[in-house]
């Protein structure tokens, strides 16, 4: 329930930062303002009292991320790929809530296998091991079938995992509906929306039917790719609660010492990462959304291995095709054109001045060029970034969070194997390549072909139609009644349009 009894949680969440002593760590390693560590501290001291103690044993902030929760421990994976935000050591101290939380124990999820699938552990497999991995929401088991002899995955939900988010989404709804109203210059960021969107992420995540058909269509998009593996689920051995998927065998991309001794070039791994990603983004639509160390390894013979798909993303062809347009703009540092693709898309209100809104985005791009990567810091250009949106009104893109997301989380990614990688060098063979076949001639021509596919659907339906709107015209008795359909004179005004061009191209290509 969304009431004020989130007021509590939210006061226990400021609580457990201080009694940890994880506020004046985060408030540190992102070098925040005077002002704002004073605030806090004066807010939190209070009601020390009443935040949780967590694990003693764990430093500071990972020790308060885990007590609060799985919604917490998921934004703390997202801040350990990011090193150069929050620093190399709180970055290595996160990396802990990828894959090394504490697990339930076997017994438990044996029960869950069963009650899930109707058979038990014994029945199907001649293995089945101690947790090899628990993150926030789930833990693996490596297993081996009677059947075949094959080694699987299995994953199995934590217990009560849905009520434990159901408790910290709601806390979040409340802060975000406040923030709004005490700052009513944070609408345009659309809060509520973003939690919202979020929500929606989460659920996902919570029913491993739809991870295991993200498994599968992942690997049939990736299945051409040179170097990534993708494990693809068994169907028969996997439900809501439990998911069987083809083992993976590699080297964390965390453990860099052990990447380093089996002869690997993490320069190139690097370079794969940012390249794959760009990839499946702007080619398939389709893209792995929670790329972390935790969910990649790295095969001895270089190969990315992919696994965990809780959490994928899609964008429609459109916004694909403005992503591509920014990138490549910043990359051939066009910031005019740059400004020209938001104003186009609709992500600056129209009445912002776009030669402003250039010099603006050029303050952004141009500390990145020339630079060698290790010394930007990320967290400034972000700070400097969010100035940018707030001046020209630019709300939150909902449909563009996960994919910004993933966007910072594979570069942390990247840059963590090679320091010295520039993600817009690396990004922009990938960047042409999706430009040349889908923004020019080609595109129009795929695009007519598609609208003209689209209307032989209809064809059926068309002469019922025009025949509907003539009689409707030439009958002033009928005329004064509500259309059948109110947009049917417009629709076929454009389908008349699309059908004439399509004829036009037709014609001339004969």
């Amino acid at each position: 329930m969304r009431g004020p009894h989130n007021l509590w949680r939210l006061i226990r969440t400021l609580a457990t930062m201080e009694r940890t002593g994880a506020i004046g760590v985060v408030l540190e390693a992102v070098e925040a303002p005077r002002g704002v560590r004073v605030a806090a501290r004066i807010l939190g001291r209070p009601f020390k009292w009443l935040g949780l103690k967590g694990d003693p044993a764990l430093p500071p902030v990972t020790r308060a991320l885990t007590a609060l929760g799985p919604a917490y421990i998921k934004f703390g994976q997202i801040l350990s790929t990011r090193p150069d935000i929050v620093g190399d050591e709180l970055s290595n101290q996160l990396k802990y809530l990828q894959d090394q939380l504490p697990p339930f124990p076997v017994e438990t999820a044996k029960a869950m296998f069963a009650a899930e699938l109707g058979v038990s552990v014994d029945e199907v497999f001649s293995e089945f091991s101690e947790p090899v991995a628990a993150a926030s929401i789930a833990q693996v088991h490596k297993a081996r079938l009677i059947s075949t002899g094959e080694d699987v995955a299995v994953k199995v939900l934590r217990p009560n995992i849905e009520r434990a988010f159901r408790t910290d989404l709601d806390a979040f709804y409340f802060a975000a509906r406040w923030i709004e109203i005490l700052a009513p210059f944070s609408r345009r960021l659309r809060p509520v929306d973003v939690i919202a969107h979020f929500e929606g992420v989460v659920k996902g995540e919570l029913d491993l039917r739809l991870e295991s058909s993200a498994a599968a269509e992942f690997a049939a998009n990736t299945e051409k790719d040179e170097g990534i593996v993708v494990p693809r689920p068994n169907w028969a051995l996997s439900g809501r609660t439990v998911m069987t998927i083809g083992w993976a065998e590699g080297i964390g991309l965390n453990e860099l010492e052990a990447i380093d001794d089996a002869g690997i070039d993490r320069a190139v791994l690097g370079r794969r990462v940012l390249t794959l990603f760009l990839n499946h983004a702007l080619r398939d639509g389709f893209f792995h959304g929670d790329m972390h160390q935790g969910n990649l390894k790295v095969a001895l013979n270089g190969d990315l291995v992919v696994y965990d798909f809780g959490i994928m993303g899609r964008i429609d062809e459109y916004t694909r095709r403005v992503y591509a347009e920014i990138l490549m703009g910043f990359i051939h540092k066009d910031y005019r054109r740059v400004a020209e693709v938001h104003f186009e898309a609709g992500y600056v209100p129209p009445d912002r001045d776009i030669d402003e809104f250039a010099r603006a985005l050029r303050a952004v791009g141009e500390p990145i060029f020339g630079m060698d990567a290790s010394r930007i810091s990320m967290a400034r250009l972000l700070a400097y970034l969010f100035e940018v949106t707030e001046r020209f009104g630019m709300e939150t893109r909902t449909e563009l969070i996960l994919l910004q997301r993933t966007m910072v989380v594979v570069e942390g990614v990247a840059r963590s194997l090679d320091s010295h990688l520039n993600m817009w060098e690396v990004a922009k063979p990938v960047v042409e390549g999706y430009i040349r076949s889908n923004v020019g001639p080609q595109a129009v021509l795929r695009d007519l072909a598609k609208t003209a596919r689209v209307l032989a659907r209809f064809g059926p339906k068309l002469p019922a139609l025009a025949e509907a709107q003539l009689i409707r015209a030439g009958n002033p008795a009928v005329q004064n009644r509500p259309p059948l359909r109110s947009s049917l004179g417009p629709w076929l005004t454009a389908a008349g349009a699309a059908i004439f061009l399509s004829g036009v191209l037709v014609g001339w290509l004969i």
